[in-house]
Protein backbone atom coordinates (compact mmCIF):
# COMPACT_ATOMS: atom_id res chain seq x y z
CA UNK A 1 0.00 0.00 0.00
CA UNK A 2 2.68 2.43 0.94
CA UNK A 3 4.73 2.38 -2.21
CA UNK A 4 2.14 4.74 -3.75
CA UNK A 5 3.57 7.62 -1.76
CA UNK A 6 7.13 6.96 -2.84
CA UNK A 7 6.17 6.55 -6.48
CA UNK A 8 4.38 9.94 -6.37
CA UNK A 9 7.44 11.73 -4.99
CA UNK A 10 8.41 14.59 -7.31
CA UNK A 11 12.05 13.54 -7.58
CA UNK A 12 13.83 10.25 -6.94
CA UNK A 13 15.38 10.06 -3.48
CA UNK A 14 19.11 9.41 -3.43
CA UNK A 15 20.19 6.20 -1.65
CA UNK A 16 21.83 6.41 1.75
CA UNK A 17 25.55 5.74 2.14
CA UNK A 18 28.00 4.61 4.77
CA UNK A 19 27.04 4.88 8.43
CA UNK A 20 23.64 6.39 7.61
CA UNK A 21 22.77 3.36 5.49
CA UNK A 22 23.84 0.99 8.25
CA UNK A 23 21.91 2.84 10.96
CA UNK A 24 18.89 3.28 8.68
CA UNK A 25 18.73 -0.44 7.98
CA UNK A 26 19.17 -1.12 11.70
CA UNK A 27 16.34 1.15 12.87
CA UNK A 28 13.89 -0.09 10.23
CA UNK A 29 14.68 -3.70 11.07
CA UNK A 30 14.45 -2.96 14.80
CA UNK A 31 10.94 -1.60 14.44
CA UNK A 32 9.82 -4.62 12.45
CA UNK A 33 11.63 -6.94 14.83
CA UNK A 34 9.77 -5.33 17.75
CA UNK A 35 6.45 -5.75 15.98
CA UNK A 36 6.99 -9.41 15.10
CA UNK A 37 8.65 -10.25 18.41
CA UNK A 38 5.73 -8.76 20.32
CA UNK A 39 3.30 -11.07 18.58
CA UNK A 40 5.30 -14.22 19.26
CA UNK A 41 5.99 -13.27 22.86
CA UNK A 42 2.33 -12.53 23.56
CA UNK A 43 1.04 -15.75 22.04
CA UNK A 44 3.30 -18.14 23.92
CA UNK A 45 2.27 -16.40 27.15
CA UNK A 46 -1.49 -16.85 26.71
CA UNK A 47 -1.84 -19.49 29.46
CA UNK A 48 0.02 -17.23 31.90
CA UNK A 49 -2.05 -14.19 30.94
CA UNK A 50 -5.29 -16.18 31.21
CA UNK A 51 -4.43 -17.52 34.65
CA UNK A 52 -3.39 -14.14 36.00
CA UNK A 53 -6.51 -12.36 34.70
CA UNK A 54 -8.85 -15.14 35.81
CA UNK A 55 -10.19 -16.22 32.41
CA UNK A 56 -10.10 -19.45 30.43
CA UNK A 57 -7.33 -20.02 27.86
CA UNK A 58 -9.93 -19.83 25.06
CA UNK A 59 -10.88 -16.36 26.29
CA UNK A 60 -7.18 -15.56 26.53
CA UNK A 61 -6.88 -16.09 22.78
CA UNK A 62 -8.87 -12.87 22.36
CA UNK A 63 -5.52 -11.20 22.96
CA UNK A 64 -4.42 -12.75 19.65
CA UNK A 65 -7.57 -12.26 17.59
CA UNK A 66 -8.20 -8.66 18.68
CA UNK A 67 -4.72 -7.65 17.54
CA UNK A 68 -5.08 -9.54 14.25
CA UNK A 69 -8.46 -8.06 13.32
CA UNK A 70 -7.40 -4.49 14.16
CA UNK A 71 -4.18 -5.00 12.22
CA UNK A 72 -6.09 -6.29 9.19
CA UNK A 73 -8.43 -3.30 9.21
CA UNK A 74 -5.57 -0.79 9.36
CA UNK A 75 -3.63 -2.34 6.46
CA UNK A 76 -5.88 -0.91 3.68
CA UNK A 77 -5.50 2.55 5.24
CA UNK A 78 -1.69 2.56 5.07
CA UNK A 79 -1.52 3.99 1.56
CA UNK A 80 -3.96 6.81 2.30
CA UNK A 81 -2.30 7.66 5.62
CA UNK A 82 1.11 7.73 3.92
CA UNK A 83 -0.15 10.17 1.29
CA UNK A 84 -1.80 12.30 3.96
CA UNK A 85 1.05 12.49 6.51
CA UNK A 86 4.18 11.22 4.75
CA UNK A 87 5.93 7.88 5.13
CA UNK A 88 8.55 9.06 7.64
CA UNK A 89 6.12 10.87 9.94
CA UNK A 90 3.66 7.99 9.83
CA UNK A 91 6.33 5.37 10.46
CA UNK A 92 7.83 7.28 13.40
CA UNK A 93 4.39 7.98 14.86
CA UNK A 94 3.45 4.29 14.48
CA UNK A 95 6.52 3.27 16.48
CA UNK A 96 5.77 5.78 19.25
CA UNK A 97 2.12 4.74 19.46
CA UNK A 98 3.13 1.08 19.40
CA UNK A 99 5.36 1.78 22.42
CA UNK A 100 2.49 3.54 24.23
CA UNK A 101 -0.05 0.79 23.54
CA UNK A 102 2.51 -1.86 24.54
CA UNK A 103 2.93 -0.13 27.90
CA UNK A 104 -0.85 0.04 28.32
CA UNK A 105 -1.14 -3.68 27.49
CA UNK A 106 1.33 -4.49 30.25
CA UNK A 107 -0.56 -2.20 32.62
CA UNK A 108 -3.96 -3.84 31.93
CA UNK A 109 -5.63 -5.38 34.98
CA UNK A 110 -8.47 -7.22 33.21
CA UNK A 111 -8.96 -9.20 30.02
CA UNK A 112 -11.34 -6.53 28.72
CA UNK A 113 -8.76 -3.76 29.15
CA UNK A 114 -6.02 -5.90 27.62
CA UNK A 115 -8.16 -6.69 24.57
CA UNK A 116 -9.00 -3.00 24.07
CA UNK A 117 -5.33 -2.02 24.27
CA UNK A 118 -4.42 -4.86 21.90
CA UNK A 119 -6.96 -3.49 19.42
CA UNK A 120 -5.24 -0.10 19.56
CA UNK A 121 -1.87 -1.80 19.27
CA UNK A 122 -3.02 -3.68 16.17
CA UNK A 123 -4.35 -0.50 14.59
CA UNK A 124 -1.11 1.44 15.02
CA UNK A 125 1.03 -1.57 14.06
CA UNK A 126 -0.59 -1.91 10.64
CA UNK A 127 1.61 0.61 8.77
CA UNK A 128 4.90 -0.36 10.45
CA UNK A 129 5.98 -3.37 8.40
CA UNK A 130 4.97 -2.16 4.91
CA UNK A 131 6.42 1.30 5.63
CA UNK A 132 9.69 -0.19 6.84
CA UNK A 133 9.95 -1.95 3.48
CA UNK A 134 9.16 1.25 1.58
CA UNK A 135 11.77 3.28 3.45
CA UNK A 136 14.32 0.49 3.18
CA UNK A 137 13.91 0.30 -0.61
CA UNK A 138 14.44 4.06 -0.82
CA UNK A 139 17.68 3.69 1.17
CA UNK A 140 19.41 1.37 -1.32
CA UNK A 141 20.22 1.67 -5.02
CA UNK A 142 17.74 -0.17 -7.23
CA UNK A 143 20.44 -2.68 -8.16
CA UNK A 144 20.71 -3.68 -4.50
CA UNK A 145 16.98 -3.78 -3.74
CA UNK A 146 16.98 -7.58 -3.60
CA UNK A 147 19.86 -7.60 -1.14
CA UNK A 148 18.10 -5.00 1.01
CA UNK A 149 14.90 -7.03 1.17
CA UNK A 150 16.81 -10.24 1.86
CA UNK A 151 18.63 -8.52 4.74
CA UNK A 152 15.32 -7.15 6.03
CA UNK A 153 13.70 -10.57 5.79
CA UNK A 154 16.60 -12.36 7.47
CA UNK A 155 16.58 -9.86 10.34
CA UNK A 156 12.87 -10.23 10.96
CA UNK A 157 12.91 -14.01 10.61
CA UNK A 158 15.08 -14.11 13.72
CA UNK A 159 12.17 -12.72 15.76
CA UNK A 160 10.02 -15.87 15.53
CA UNK A 161 12.95 -17.88 16.87
CA UNK A 162 13.71 -15.48 19.72
CA UNK A 163 10.07 -14.69 20.54
CA UNK A 164 8.89 -17.99 22.04
CA UNK A 165 12.12 -18.45 23.98
CA UNK A 166 12.22 -14.89 25.31
CA UNK A 167 8.48 -14.79 25.97
CA UNK A 168 8.55 -18.09 27.82
CA UNK A 169 11.56 -17.08 29.89
CA UNK A 170 10.02 -13.71 30.85
CA UNK A 171 6.67 -15.29 31.73
CA UNK A 172 8.28 -18.01 33.85
CA UNK A 173 10.85 -15.82 35.61
CA UNK A 174 9.15 -12.40 35.85
CA UNK A 175 5.53 -11.70 34.85
CA UNK A 176 3.66 -11.43 31.57
CA UNK A 177 3.39 -7.57 31.54
CA UNK A 178 7.12 -7.44 30.86
CA UNK A 179 6.61 -9.03 27.46
CA UNK A 180 5.01 -5.70 26.53
CA UNK A 181 7.21 -3.37 28.57
CA UNK A 182 10.38 -4.48 26.75
CA UNK A 183 9.04 -2.75 23.62
CA UNK A 184 9.59 0.66 25.19
CA UNK A 185 13.44 0.86 25.05
CA UNK A 186 13.51 -0.84 21.63
CA UNK A 187 10.91 1.62 20.32
CA UNK A 188 12.79 4.64 21.67
CA UNK A 189 15.94 3.63 19.77
CA UNK A 190 14.04 2.79 16.55
CA UNK A 191 11.95 5.99 16.57
CA UNK A 192 14.92 8.26 17.37
CA UNK A 193 17.15 6.78 14.65
CA UNK A 194 14.33 6.84 12.10
CA UNK A 195 13.60 10.52 12.68
CA UNK A 196 17.27 11.55 12.71
CA UNK A 197 18.11 9.70 9.48
CA UNK A 198 14.90 9.93 7.44
CA UNK A 199 13.23 13.21 8.41
CA UNK A 200 14.80 14.98 5.40
CA UNK A 201 13.67 12.19 3.10
CA UNK A 202 9.94 12.63 3.65
CA UNK A 203 7.63 11.45 0.88
CA UNK A 204 5.24 13.81 -0.90
CA UNK A 205 2.07 14.69 0.99
CA UNK A 206 -1.21 14.70 -0.90
CA UNK A 207 -4.78 15.21 0.22
CA UNK A 208 -6.93 12.50 -1.27
CA UNK A 209 -10.49 11.48 -0.37
CA UNK A 210 -11.01 8.46 1.84
CA UNK A 211 -13.92 6.06 1.57
CA UNK A 212 -15.37 6.64 5.03
CA UNK A 213 -18.55 4.67 4.32
CA UNK A 214 -16.57 1.69 3.02
CA UNK A 215 -14.18 1.86 5.97
CA UNK A 216 -17.07 1.99 8.45
CA UNK A 217 -18.75 -1.00 6.83
CA UNK A 218 -15.43 -2.85 6.85
CA UNK A 219 -15.01 -2.26 10.59
CA UNK A 220 -18.60 -3.31 11.29
CA UNK A 221 -18.66 -6.59 9.37
CA UNK A 222 -15.15 -7.74 10.31
CA UNK A 223 -15.61 -6.72 13.94
CA UNK A 224 -19.06 -8.32 14.22
CA UNK A 225 -17.93 -11.57 12.63
CA UNK A 226 -14.86 -11.84 14.82
CA UNK A 227 -16.80 -11.00 17.98
CA UNK A 228 -19.38 -13.64 17.04
CA UNK A 229 -16.63 -16.25 16.61
CA UNK A 230 -14.91 -15.25 19.86
CA UNK A 231 -18.08 -15.18 22.00
CA UNK A 232 -19.97 -18.01 20.28
CA UNK A 233 -18.93 -20.86 22.56
CA UNK A 234 -19.35 -18.79 25.71
CA UNK A 235 -22.90 -17.71 24.73
CA UNK A 236 -23.99 -21.09 23.25
CA UNK A 237 -23.88 -19.85 19.66
CA UNK A 238 -27.19 -19.19 17.94
CA UNK A 239 -29.21 -20.02 21.04
CA UNK A 240 -28.07 -16.55 22.13
CA UNK A 241 -29.79 -13.45 20.77
CA UNK A 242 -26.45 -11.60 20.98
CA UNK A 243 -24.80 -14.07 18.59
CA UNK A 244 -27.79 -13.92 16.23
CA UNK A 245 -27.64 -10.11 16.16
CA UNK A 246 -23.88 -10.17 15.54
CA UNK A 247 -24.32 -12.72 12.74
CA UNK A 248 -27.07 -10.72 11.01
CA UNK A 249 -25.07 -7.49 11.42
CA UNK A 250 -21.95 -9.12 9.93
CA UNK A 251 -23.87 -10.56 6.96
CA UNK A 252 -25.87 -7.42 6.13
CA UNK A 253 -22.92 -5.05 6.51
CA UNK A 254 -20.76 -7.38 4.39
CA UNK A 255 -23.33 -7.41 1.57
CA UNK A 256 -23.68 -3.61 1.67
CA UNK A 257 -19.88 -3.34 1.80
CA UNK A 258 -19.56 -5.40 -1.39
CA UNK A 259 -22.07 -3.24 -3.27
CA UNK A 260 -20.55 0.01 -2.01
CA UNK A 261 -16.94 -0.88 -2.74
CA UNK A 262 -17.76 -2.07 -6.27
CA UNK A 263 -19.47 1.23 -7.10
CA UNK A 264 -17.48 3.85 -5.14
CA UNK A 265 -14.99 6.02 -7.04
CA UNK A 266 -12.29 5.76 -4.33
CA UNK A 267 -12.90 2.40 -2.58
CA UNK A 268 -10.92 1.59 0.55
CA UNK A 269 -10.59 -1.94 -0.88
CA UNK A 270 -10.36 -2.57 -4.64
CA UNK A 271 -12.65 -5.60 -4.91
CA UNK A 272 -12.42 -5.59 -8.72
CA UNK A 273 -9.05 -7.29 -8.30
CA UNK A 274 -10.96 -10.49 -7.56
CA UNK A 275 -12.02 -10.56 -11.21
CA UNK A 276 -8.46 -11.64 -12.04
CA UNK A 277 -8.08 -15.46 -11.80
CA UNK A 278 -4.53 -15.34 -10.45
CA UNK A 279 -5.47 -12.88 -7.76
CA UNK A 280 -8.58 -14.67 -6.53
CA UNK A 281 -7.09 -18.19 -6.54
CA UNK A 282 -3.72 -17.05 -5.19
CA UNK A 283 -5.28 -14.87 -2.48
CA UNK A 284 -7.79 -17.52 -1.40
CA UNK A 285 -5.26 -20.36 -1.25
CA UNK A 286 -2.84 -18.13 0.67
CA UNK A 287 -5.49 -16.90 3.10
CA UNK A 288 -7.25 -20.20 3.77
CA UNK A 289 -3.89 -21.91 4.29
CA UNK A 290 -2.77 -19.11 6.61
CA UNK A 291 -5.99 -19.43 8.65
CA UNK A 292 -5.38 -23.19 9.01
CA UNK A 293 -1.72 -22.67 9.83
CA UNK A 294 -2.41 -19.96 12.37
CA UNK A 295 -5.30 -21.75 14.08
CA UNK A 296 -3.41 -25.01 14.48
CA UNK A 297 -0.34 -23.38 15.92
CA UNK A 298 -2.39 -21.47 18.45
CA UNK A 299 -3.66 -24.79 19.76
CA UNK A 300 -0.21 -26.40 19.97
CA UNK A 301 1.33 -24.28 22.79
CA UNK A 302 -2.00 -24.29 24.65
CA UNK A 303 -2.02 -28.10 24.57
CA UNK A 304 1.64 -28.30 25.61
CA UNK A 305 1.19 -26.00 28.59
CA UNK A 306 -2.28 -27.05 29.74
CA UNK A 307 -2.12 -30.80 29.28
CA UNK A 308 1.50 -31.86 28.81
CA UNK A 309 3.07 -30.05 31.76
CA UNK A 310 5.29 -27.76 29.67
CA UNK A 311 6.31 -24.40 31.04
CA UNK A 312 6.16 -21.34 28.77
CA UNK A 313 9.94 -21.64 28.34
CA UNK A 314 9.94 -25.31 27.29
CA UNK A 315 6.95 -24.73 25.01
CA UNK A 316 8.93 -21.91 23.37
CA UNK A 317 11.89 -24.24 22.92
CA UNK A 318 9.64 -26.80 21.22
CA UNK A 319 8.26 -24.19 18.82
CA UNK A 320 11.28 -22.01 18.06
CA UNK A 321 13.05 -24.33 15.53
CA UNK A 322 10.45 -23.38 12.90
CA UNK A 323 12.76 -20.48 12.07
CA UNK A 324 15.75 -22.66 11.15
CA UNK A 325 14.77 -23.80 7.64
CA UNK A 326 12.70 -20.64 7.11
CA UNK A 327 15.82 -18.49 7.56
CA UNK A 328 17.98 -20.89 5.56
CA UNK A 329 15.67 -21.35 2.55
CA UNK A 330 13.89 -17.99 2.19
CA UNK A 331 16.77 -16.28 0.31
CA UNK A 332 16.98 -19.24 -2.10
CA UNK A 333 13.23 -19.23 -2.71
CA UNK A 334 13.27 -15.47 -3.31
CA UNK A 335 16.06 -15.93 -5.83
CA UNK A 336 14.50 -18.88 -7.68
CA UNK A 337 10.84 -17.85 -7.70
CA UNK A 338 11.31 -16.33 -11.18
CA UNK A 339 13.07 -19.46 -12.43
CA UNK A 340 10.96 -22.25 -10.98
CA UNK A 341 7.19 -22.52 -11.29
CA UNK A 342 5.85 -20.93 -8.06
CA UNK A 343 2.78 -23.19 -8.25
CA UNK A 344 5.04 -26.23 -7.89
CA UNK A 345 6.84 -24.57 -4.97
CA UNK A 346 3.53 -23.81 -3.25
CA UNK A 347 2.34 -27.38 -3.90
CA UNK A 348 5.44 -28.74 -2.19
CA UNK A 349 4.77 -26.36 0.72
CA UNK A 350 1.20 -27.64 1.11
CA UNK A 351 2.39 -31.26 0.99
CA UNK A 352 4.93 -30.44 3.71
CA UNK A 353 2.24 -28.74 5.81
CA UNK A 354 0.06 -31.83 5.42
CA UNK A 355 2.99 -34.04 6.46
CA UNK A 356 3.65 -31.85 9.52
CA UNK A 357 -0.01 -31.99 10.55
CA UNK A 358 -0.18 -35.76 9.98
CA UNK A 359 2.81 -36.16 12.31
CA UNK A 360 1.10 -33.95 14.89
CA UNK A 361 -2.13 -35.92 14.51
CA UNK A 362 -0.21 -38.86 15.99
CA UNK A 363 0.77 -36.97 19.14
CA UNK A 364 -0.24 -38.63 22.39
CA UNK A 365 0.18 -37.92 26.07
CA UNK A 366 3.37 -40.01 25.84
CA UNK A 367 4.94 -37.92 23.05
CA UNK A 368 8.46 -36.80 23.94
CA UNK A 369 10.02 -33.39 23.38
CA UNK A 370 11.93 -34.74 20.36
CA UNK A 371 8.77 -36.10 18.73
CA UNK A 372 7.09 -32.70 19.12
CA UNK A 373 10.20 -30.91 17.83
CA UNK A 374 10.59 -32.75 14.49
CA UNK A 375 7.41 -31.50 12.71
CA UNK A 376 8.16 -27.96 13.90
CA UNK A 377 11.54 -28.17 12.19
CA UNK A 378 10.01 -29.43 8.93
CA UNK A 379 7.42 -26.68 9.03
CA UNK A 380 10.14 -24.07 8.55
CA UNK A 381 10.78 -25.45 5.05
CA UNK A 382 7.05 -25.27 4.29
CA UNK A 383 6.97 -21.62 5.38
CA UNK A 384 9.86 -20.71 3.09
CA UNK A 385 8.12 -22.34 0.09
CA UNK A 386 4.72 -20.94 0.94
CA UNK A 387 4.50 -17.15 1.11
CA UNK A 388 6.85 -15.90 -1.59
CA UNK A 389 5.55 -18.24 -4.37
CA UNK A 390 1.89 -17.69 -3.53
CA UNK A 391 2.30 -13.92 -3.32
CA UNK A 392 4.07 -14.04 -6.68
CA UNK A 393 1.13 -15.97 -8.15
CA UNK A 394 -1.37 -13.55 -6.58
CA UNK A 395 0.27 -10.38 -7.94
CA UNK A 396 1.26 -11.82 -11.33
CA UNK A 397 0.18 -9.87 -14.39
CA UNK A 398 -0.84 -6.74 -12.50
CA UNK A 399 0.38 -3.36 -13.75
CA UNK A 400 2.80 -1.67 -11.31
CA UNK A 401 0.26 0.97 -10.27
CA UNK A 402 -2.17 -1.71 -9.03
CA UNK A 403 0.34 -3.78 -7.05
CA UNK A 404 0.13 -1.68 -3.84
CA UNK A 405 -3.67 -2.01 -3.72
CA UNK A 406 -3.47 -5.72 -4.55
CA UNK A 407 -0.79 -6.35 -1.92
CA UNK A 408 -2.83 -4.46 0.67
CA UNK A 409 -6.03 -6.36 -0.15
CA UNK A 410 -4.20 -9.71 -0.11
CA UNK A 411 -2.69 -8.92 3.29
CA UNK A 412 -6.06 -7.77 4.62
CA UNK A 413 -7.75 -11.04 3.60
CA UNK A 414 -4.87 -13.13 4.90
CA UNK A 415 -4.69 -11.45 8.32
CA UNK A 416 -8.49 -11.60 8.69
CA UNK A 417 -8.46 -15.33 7.91
CA UNK A 418 -5.67 -15.77 10.46
CA UNK A 419 -7.65 -14.15 13.25
CA UNK A 420 -10.78 -16.10 12.36
CA UNK A 421 -8.77 -19.30 12.10
CA UNK A 422 -7.72 -18.84 15.72
CA UNK A 423 -11.30 -18.50 16.95
CA UNK A 424 -12.59 -21.42 14.88
CA UNK A 425 -9.73 -23.75 15.86
CA UNK A 426 -10.01 -23.07 19.60
CA UNK A 427 -13.80 -23.47 19.49
CA UNK A 428 -13.58 -26.78 17.61
CA UNK A 429 -10.89 -27.96 20.01
CA UNK A 430 -13.18 -27.37 22.99
CA UNK A 431 -16.13 -29.05 21.25
CA UNK A 432 -14.14 -32.11 20.16
CA UNK A 433 -12.64 -32.41 23.65
CA UNK A 434 -16.13 -32.46 25.18
CA UNK A 435 -17.15 -35.15 22.71
CA UNK A 436 -14.08 -37.28 23.45
CA UNK A 437 -14.57 -36.81 27.19
CA UNK A 438 -18.11 -38.17 26.89
CA UNK A 439 -16.89 -41.17 24.87
CA UNK A 440 -14.10 -41.93 27.34
CA UNK A 441 -16.38 -42.03 30.38
CA UNK A 442 -19.12 -44.10 28.70
CA UNK A 443 -17.54 -47.50 29.52
CA UNK A 444 -16.63 -46.42 33.06
CA UNK A 445 -18.76 -47.36 36.05
CA UNK A 446 -18.18 -48.06 39.72
CA UNK A 447 -17.09 -51.63 38.92
CA UNK A 448 -14.90 -50.75 35.94
CA UNK A 449 -11.55 -52.55 36.25
CA UNK A 450 -9.60 -49.52 35.00
CA UNK A 451 -11.38 -47.24 37.45
CA UNK A 452 -10.86 -49.64 40.36
CA UNK A 453 -7.14 -49.96 39.58
CA UNK A 454 -6.75 -46.18 39.30
CA UNK A 455 -8.62 -45.71 42.58
CA UNK A 456 -6.40 -48.23 44.39
CA UNK A 457 -3.20 -46.69 43.01
CA UNK A 458 -4.20 -43.15 43.97
CA UNK A 459 -5.38 -44.30 47.42
CA UNK A 460 -1.95 -45.82 48.05
CA UNK A 461 -0.45 -42.43 47.18
CA UNK A 462 -2.43 -40.90 50.03
CA UNK A 463 -5.09 -39.02 48.05
CA UNK A 464 -8.55 -38.43 49.53
CA UNK A 465 -11.67 -39.65 47.66
CA UNK A 466 -12.32 -36.10 46.40
CA UNK A 467 -8.74 -35.70 45.25
CA UNK A 468 -8.94 -39.09 43.51
CA UNK A 469 -12.01 -38.04 41.53
CA UNK A 470 -10.33 -34.77 40.53
CA UNK A 471 -7.19 -36.59 39.43
CA UNK A 472 -9.11 -39.18 37.39
CA UNK A 473 -11.12 -36.46 35.69
CA UNK A 474 -7.89 -34.62 34.94
CA UNK A 475 -6.45 -37.74 33.28
CA UNK A 476 -9.60 -38.17 31.20
CA UNK A 477 -9.49 -34.50 30.17
CA UNK A 478 -5.84 -34.86 29.20
CA UNK A 479 -6.71 -37.70 26.85
CA UNK A 480 -9.79 -35.89 25.53
CA UNK A 481 -7.98 -32.66 24.70
CA UNK A 482 -5.08 -34.58 23.14
CA UNK A 483 -7.43 -36.54 20.88
CA UNK A 484 -9.29 -33.33 20.02
CA UNK A 485 -6.04 -31.64 19.01
CA UNK A 486 -5.16 -34.68 16.91
CA UNK A 487 -8.55 -34.43 15.15
CA UNK A 488 -7.94 -30.80 14.22
CA UNK A 489 -4.39 -31.49 13.04
CA UNK A 490 -5.56 -34.36 10.83
CA UNK A 491 -8.52 -32.49 9.31
CA UNK A 492 -6.32 -29.46 8.63
CA UNK A 493 -3.78 -31.68 6.86
CA UNK A 494 -6.46 -32.98 4.49
CA UNK A 495 -7.64 -29.43 3.79
CA UNK A 496 -4.07 -28.44 2.89
CA UNK A 497 -3.96 -31.25 0.34
CA UNK A 498 -7.33 -30.13 -1.07
CA UNK A 499 -6.02 -26.57 -1.46
CA UNK A 500 -3.38 -27.80 -3.91
CA UNK A 501 -6.10 -27.98 -6.56
CA UNK A 502 -6.96 -24.32 -5.99
CA UNK A 503 -3.40 -23.22 -6.78
CA UNK A 504 -3.48 -24.81 -10.21
CA UNK A 505 -6.47 -22.78 -11.35
CA UNK A 506 -4.02 -19.86 -11.51
CA UNK A 507 -1.65 -19.38 -14.42
CA UNK A 508 2.10 -19.57 -14.10
CA UNK A 509 3.52 -16.05 -13.71
CA UNK A 510 5.78 -15.11 -16.59
CA UNK A 511 7.55 -12.45 -14.58
CA UNK A 512 7.41 -11.21 -10.98
CA UNK A 513 5.92 -7.73 -11.02
CA UNK A 514 7.23 -5.22 -8.49
CA UNK A 515 8.98 -5.82 -5.18
CA UNK A 516 6.91 -8.87 -4.32
CA UNK A 517 9.50 -10.12 -1.85
CA UNK A 518 8.54 -7.32 0.46
CA UNK A 519 5.05 -8.65 0.94
CA UNK A 520 5.86 -12.29 1.68
CA UNK A 521 8.68 -11.25 3.95
CA UNK A 522 6.00 -9.65 6.08
CA UNK A 523 3.84 -12.71 5.82
CA UNK A 524 6.54 -15.19 6.66
CA UNK A 525 7.81 -13.33 9.65
CA UNK A 526 4.43 -12.38 10.93
CA UNK A 527 2.94 -15.80 10.61
CA UNK A 528 5.96 -17.52 12.10
CA UNK A 529 5.84 -15.14 15.01
CA UNK A 530 2.14 -15.18 15.53
CA UNK A 531 1.34 -18.73 14.79
CA UNK A 532 4.30 -20.85 15.73
CA UNK A 533 4.19 -19.54 19.25
CA UNK A 534 0.58 -19.73 19.79
CA UNK A 535 -1.42 -14.04 16.79
CA UNK A 536 -0.94 -9.94 11.99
Amino acid sequence: MTSISTSNAPQPIEPLKGLELLLGTLCLSLATFMNVLDSSIANVSIPGISGDLGVSPSQGTWVITSFGVANAISVPLTGWLTQRFGAVRLFTLSILLFMLTSFLCGFASSIEALVVFRVFQGLVAGPMIPLSQTLLLSSYPKAKAGMALALWGMTTLVAPVVGPLLGGWITDNFSWPWIFYINVPVGVIAAALTWIIYRKRETQIQKRPIDTVGLSLLVIWVGSLQLMLDKGKELDWFNSSTIVILGVLALVSFMVFLVWELTDEHPVVDLKLFARPNFIFGCLSLSIAYGLFFGNLVILPLWLQQWMGYTATTAGMALAPVGFFAILLTPLVGKKVNVWDPRIMATIAFVLFALVLWMRANFSTQSTFEIILIPTLIQGAALALFFIPLTTVTLAGLPPERIPAAAGLSNFVRITFGAMGTSIATTLWEQRAALHHAHLIEPLNANSQALVQAHQTLTQLGLTPTQILIQINRLIDQQAYTRAADDIFLASGWIFLTLIGLIWFAQRPSKMTGPVQAVPSRSATESSANAQSGAH
